[in-house]
């Protein structure tokens, strides 16, 4: 019998992005990294494009892009975030599935999955049906085909929904072993009827067909039929559970060996069929929750492909496509509905207290989740008659059209919106009446998003997950204000956010008030944004700002010393809704903060009365009064540096505070100076020194190491100088923050390098640059960097292997400086 593996990864990050933003602001928690998302695709994503292939010695033999002998699927707004951020790894990823279709007769690797990982179960029939139709839409768009298979997030199922999946075309998806209850043979001949035996008959007994594999007990190692209360059928395949925890768990990834041994394990001669051993895990595991774990994926696909089972049956890799193709089911199954990978008790872990949770707070409970669901339930039935009631005045089918709208997420410029807009428009729509369209659209939208599974997969609600779940309400709920009092449907659900139970701040409204309420952003707010940012950034006339566009129709600054004040006239454009508005502004900015008044336009002449009485206080040292004129002249509209977004908050903060830190770079420097005799008698007598000295002496190092590496060309010299002091000091630096500066600087000198790859000199000082770094623990990313050293070496080794036979001299040398930096980056080709 023919033996088969596959290998499924589901790569999946919950949005993260500031919903009134669209793009991800700075996240602490994953320093020395912007966000998460950056720092998992560093980890995992990027890495396993391009995989390595271990020697015996430890040293890079190939590159491989592992995607392409798996099976897997990404969440469609994590592929969305890598399209806009790592174009490279997201390019890697399209063209791992075309390579798998080469691979596997023509199916491709990638599946699609429910858009933005909603619990199916738990949705209303109508956002299943969205979800479906987003997810292949999306699919379509990015892989240029139909998808064969879905994955179900949580793989948390019911009838409907695979009923719907049917319905639109998806052959097949992935569940745990424990979601299913009952399977039978599909031979209707080899049946007996129950007809033909008496229950009375003790030799003969009354035959029931259906064998009991609840308990996680399906033999996994074929694919099933599901057959449908509608008459159609799905294909079901059910991953080895045991494996896959072991994956997950148990350290299963330290070796690629070991990997394979405990999958061949899986193989029992007993079996009559064609055995498929698969797994199904988290992504993640390979690199992010397991380090290297995507090299030990590489090495047991490679093991598999080249048939290396010290004398085992032939394992071919396969998709679960081309499994489908050469073996139809020989079991039909039925389901639990309601059932779920990682809830036992169902779906409980997104609707209530299960006593599913991460473990890590065993005191906590997680009796928010019940009234958070109950909240957003009662949001999403009001919005939906928002939405029907508004729609259907503008629309021909409004709920057709909420399903179409993928293809504006997909391509959002004003031409699409406009394109969509005319498709579903009953009649030509004024300019306002597109802007209540679009804010209906956008509406519905973020009450998907905030079903996302994450928001009460975790412990807390105050947790950024849950935060950011609701924080999508807070969106909906406010475009909603264009229908009907949007505050009051706020309150019901604030209200109703009392009753859940936080386990740091007392009830799930506190959380909504610190964490969501401050993340509201308006066109009020994003001019006020812009205003305050001008005054520490040169803008040109027209500027995106996030979903914003800004324009500049009046600036005037003017500067005394270090302070500053500027007024302004901006012109402010919603690319999601096509709100726009005109603001006039004064910014105030002193030596330790900013103060800034912004308004509705009224006439550039009263403007320019206001505006000459505040530069003239101004001009005249009159700053108080200067500032109160500014504020007193424009209402209530008082903002500061508060107001702006996050990651412009650090840059304008940093900036300020530049004076200090440099007041603090002499002082250090003049400490290390002034006792740079006795600093060098305590080293003389190992002597350790005192906290003081050793304070300032390691913050003057470690400035001068990022001096170095900061700069756009690196100066050799001075690195080999930082470097020495740093060994003669011999002192411990804190060195996350050095290895992303020297990761950034190797990556741009290997770039170079692609562009000259000729000039064997430019290899010898990446050599050099890598021997200092390391010769003090410095350790840069070498990924990227190893990557352009493997494609240069495959492009061109051979031709200069070639002309070095012939006694080329610059060929010699060449092959001799690009073998030297390979050792530097333990790369062997």
């Amino acid at each position: 019998m023919e033996k088969y593996v596959c290998i499924h990864g589901h790569f999946y990050q919950p949005p993260r992005e500031n919903p009134w933003l669209g793009e991800v602001e700075f996240q602490d928690s994953a320093y020395p990294y912007h966000d998460w998302n950056e720092r998992i695709t560093a980890e995992c994503y990027a890495p396993n494009t391009a995989s390595r292939m271990l020697d015996s010695f430890g040293k890079i033999t190939d590159i491989v892009n592992n995607y392409s002998r798996i099976s897997f699927n990404f969440g469609p707004t994590l592929l969305s975030w890598l399209q806009r951020h790592r174009p490279d790894v997201y390019e890697a990823i399209l063209e791992a599935d075309k390579l798998s279709m080469k691979r596997f007769s023509g199916h491709g690797s990638a599946l699609a999955q429910c858009y933005n990982h909603m619990i199916m179960p738990l949705s209303n029939e109508r956002d299943k049906i969205t979800q479906v139709v987003w997810a292949i839409e999306d699919f379509k768009y990015r892989f240029n085909r139909m998808p064969e298979g879905m994955w179900l997030p949580e793989t948390a199922v019911d009838l409907e929904t695979l009923e719907i999946l049917v319905e639109h075309g998806i052959k097949f998806t992935i569940l745990a072993p424990r979601q299913a209850s009952m399977v039978k043979k599909i031979v209707p001949d080899e049946i007996p009827n129950r007809e033909d035996f008496s229950q009375d008959d003790d030799n003969e007994p009354a035959l029931d067909p259906w064998t009991d594999v609840s308990n996680g007990r399906i033999d996994p190692s074929t694919v099933y039929l599901c057959n449908l209360p509608s008459g159609k059928t799905i294909n079901l395949f059910f991953y080895d559970g045991p494996i896959s925890s072991d994956i997950a768990f148990s350290g299963l990834l330290n070796s690629g060996e070991n990997f394979v041994e405990r999958l061949m394990g899986a193989i029992s001669d007993e079996r009559e069929h064609q055995q498929l051993i698969h797994i199904a895990t988290d992504g993640e595991t390979y690199g992010h929750h397991h380090r290297n774990g995507e090299m030990a994926l590489t090495y047991c696909l490679h093991l598999f492909e080249q048939g290396q089972y010290h004398g085992q049956d032939i394992v071919k890799l396969t998709n679960y496509g081309q499994f489908m193709e050469m073996h139809q089911p020989i079991y039909e199954v039925k389901i639990y509905d309601n059932s779920s990978w990682s809830c036992i008790h169902g779906v409980g872990r997104w609707k209530e207290h299960c006593g599913c949770n991460s473990g890590m707070q065993q005191e906590w409970t997680q009796h928010w989740r019940a009234p958070l669901r109950q909240a957003m339930d009662v949001v999403r039935d009001r919005l939906a008659d928002v939405f029907e009631d508004g729609g259907k005045k503008y629309l021909k089918e409004p709920w057709k059209a909420r399903d179409d709208y993928v293809e504006c997420l997909l391509v959002s410029d004003k031409d699409s919106l406009s394109n969509f807009i005319n498709r579903h428009a009953l009649r030509e729509l004024t300019i306002e009446e597109c802007r209540l369209v679009l804010k209906l659209m956008e509406m519905q939208k973020n009450a998907m998003y905030m079903f996302t599974s994450c928001g009460w997969f975790f412990d807390e609600i105050s947790g950024i997950e849950t935060v950011q779940s609701m924080a999508y309400a807070a969106l909906a709920m406010q475009y909603a204000g264009g229908f009907i009092d949007g505050s009051t449907l706020e309150g019901e659900f604030i209200n109703k956010l009392r009753e859940a139970e936080s386990n740091v701040y007392g009830a799930g409204e506190y959380a909504y008030e610190m964490f969501v309420k401050p993340q509201k952003v308006d066109l009020q707010r994003a001019g006020a944004h812009f205003a305050i940012s001008s005054i520490f950034e040169h803008y040109p006339p027209k500027v995106k700002v996030y979903n914003y566009q800004v324009e500049t129709l009046y600036y005037d600054e003017k500067r005394s010393g270090r302070l500053r004040i500027a007024a302004g006239t901006l012109k402010i454009f919603s690319e999601n809704t096509w709100d726009e508005q005109m603001f006039q502004f004064f910014v105030f900015r002193g030596e330790h903060g900013v103060n800034c008044a912004l308004a509705d336009y009224t006439t550039q002449e009263e403007f320019s009365f206001v505006r000459k009485e505040v530069f003239d206080s101004f001009e005249k040292g009159r700053i108080p009064y200067s500032v109160r004129i500014m504020h007193e002249r424009f209402g209530d509209s008082h903002y500061s540096l508060w107001h702006l977004f996050k990651d412009e908050q650090r840059k304008v903060l940093d900036e300020i505070l530049l004076r200090s830190y440099e007041k603090i770079d002499s002082l250090y420097r003049q400490i290390c100076e002034s006792n740079i005799s006795l600093m060098n008698f305590h080293r003389g007598l190992d002597i350790p020194l005192p906290e003081s000295l050793s304070i300032a002496l390691v913050y003057v190092l470690k400035r001068d190491l990022e001096s170095v590496l900061e700069e756009r060309f690196l100066d050799a010299e001075k690195l080999k100088d930082a470097v020495s002091e740093v060994k003669r000091w011999d002192v411990h630096i804190d060195k996350e923050r050095l290895n992303l500066y020297a990761t950034k600087h190797v990556n741009y000198l290997m770039d170079a390098l692609k562009n000259q790859w000729e000039y064997a000199e430019l290899y010898e000082k990446i050599a050099g640059v890598l021997e200092s770094l390391t010769s003090i623990g410095i350790e840069p990313d070498l990924w990227s960097a190893q990557n352009s050293y493997f494609i240069i070496g495959k492009e061109h080794m051979d031709s200069l292997k070639e002309r070095a036979a012939f006694g080329d001299k610059t060929a010699e040398l060449w092959l001799s400086n690009y073998k030297n930096l390979g050792v530097h980056l333990s790369v062997v080709i």
